[in-house]
């Protein structure tokens, strides 16, 4: 069975809201009809019985004599029947014919009880709303002591009911029939933007064409800001194939190099056999290509991880195994600097930018590490003495194969974008400024106030903060 469209709910919606709100219209309208019906008849019963026992009691002959108690209750037939106090019928209505009123808990109630009341009955095959009144005993009509009991059909009553039901319901469907047609138009009016943005994504999904946009509508609606929602994904889905096209040329690049001087000291070898230099040289290449595809797997773990495990991690304890042996390096710290996150993949990045530091630094300089609390944050810095990279050089540092005019040695610049993929995932940042490199963390609970420093040789030189 075929799913039904978003138009065609919307309209099936709309009417069956407003078939129910009519119902329940028309209940209420019915209802509140119904109960006025009843209180006019019941009021005029007792106005006319009223009528009777003021003749009754005041020209009881009048009474007797034919006509007196004929009447109509609006367009509702009236009949009217007296009786004495031992229920004997006195006088009744002509129109009644050969009927009489039928014996009710009302008629009950007057003769015995002395008390009006009112009540439902049939007369034949019509309903009848009855009303029932004792007369006063004083006086010398037969009637006195007795009642005077008044029955109105409700027939004509319950063709107005009717009448009106049946209004109800007609008004209930042409409103349902014109609330679709109405919806059916408006919602296809409405989701004409959705349309044509399905249409466009069907083309752009055929096309592969990442650069291209979806239709912007003229109003900026909800439909608006979801085409704007979904032109910036397609702008960032095209950014990243753009960097995975370049990042795959530069790999090219990068490993054509080691591999090239692979080859040419392997035919090196094969052509003059092996000598210590040639040795050397392809265990050189191998160690640089290996290092190289060791970062790019590296690389591809962080963009294709989840968020990072729960483990509770201590930068502070990470940088002091960075240093390590190192006597030029020291570690400044207020306390325990706690993180969660992968422990392994927190310590290459703290050693990835130690090893960046004696790489680029003067030789024999120092090398400075700082972990402190800024917030609700940790902070670890790794400084050198270098003279650190310019404004233009910073915004480029932590870009995939990207090394540094002055950058000394051979490298396959991936160290420091391993070190902000690894930041991301954690949920903080890497920043330079100058020669001092920042790993920022989310802290779990607070530091210290006490300040430790470990020096593992004679106090260097203080860097500028």
């Amino acid at each position: 069975m075929p799913a039904i469209g978003l138009r065609a709910r919307v309209a099936l919606a709309a009417a069956a809201a407003i078939v129910v709100a009519l119902a329940l219209l028309g209940v209420a309208v019915l209802a509140v009809l119904r109960a006025q019906l009843d209180g006019a008849l019941d009021r005029a019963l007792r106005e006319r019985a009223v009528e009777v026992a003021r003749l009754a009691a005041s020209t009881p002959d009048l009474l007797l004599m034919p006509g007196a108690l004929e009447g109509r209750l609006g367009g509702s037939a009236l009949f009217v029947q007296v009786v004495d106090r031992s229920g004997r019928i006195v006088v009744r209505s002509a129109g009644l014919g050969g009927r009489l009123l039928p014996e009710s808990a009302a008629t009950r109630a007057a003769l015995r009880d002395r008390r009006t009341a009112y009540a439902d009955a049939r007369l034949g095959a019509d309903p009848v709303r009855v009303y029932a009144a004792p007369l006063g005993e004083l006086g010398r009509g037969p009637a006195a002591g007795g009642a005077v009991i008044l029955a109105g059909t409700q027939g004509e009553f319950e063709a107005v009911v009717d009448t009106t039901r049946v209004l109800v319901w007609v008004a209930a469907l042409v409103a349902a029939v014109l609330a679709g047609a109405l919806a059916l138009l408006l919602g296809g009016r409405a989701l004409a933007p959705l349309r044509r943005l399905a249409s466009g994504a069907r083309v752009i999904e055929r096309s592969g064409d990442a650069s291209a946009r979806l239709p912007l509508p003229p109003a900026r609606d909800d439909v608006g800001e979801l085409a704007a929602t979904l032109n910036a994904m397609l702008a960032s889905l095209e950014r990243a194939r753009e960097a995975e096209r370049r990042f795959v040329a530069d790999a090219s690049h990068e490993l054509r190099t080691p591999l090239t001087a692979l080859r040419g000291n392997a035919a090196y070898v094969a052509r003059h056999g092996a000598d210590p230099a040639a040795l050397a040289d392809l265990e050189a290449d191998a160690a640089r290509l290996s290092t190289m595809l060791d970062d790019l797997l590296a690389l591809a773990r962080e963009d294709a991880a989840d968020a990072a495990r729960n483990e509770l991690v201590d930068l502070d304890a990470l940088a002091r195994a960075a240093i390590a042996g190192d006597a030029a390096a020291e570690v400044e710290s207020a306390g325990e600097a706690l993180v969660r996150g992968e422990r392994a993949a927190l310590e290459r990045a703290v050693g990835n930018l130690v090893a960046n530091a004696r790489k680029h630094g003067p030789p024999g300089g120092a090398i400075r590490v700082e972990v402190a609390r800024e917030g609700d944050h940790v902070r670890l810095t790794v400084a050198d003495e270098g003279d650190g990279l310019g404004p233009a050089e910073a915004a480029h540092a932590f870009e995939r194969f990207w090394r540094g005019a002055g950058a000394r040695g051979e490298g396959s610049g991936l160290g420091l974008a391993i070190v902000r993929a690894i930041a991301e995932r954690h949920g903080g940042a890497a920043r330079v400024d100058g020669a001092r490199f920042t790993l920022c963390l989310p802290a779990v609970m607070e530091l210290s106030r006490s300040v430790r420093t470990t020096r593992r040789h004679d106090p260097s030189p203080q860097l500028p903060h």
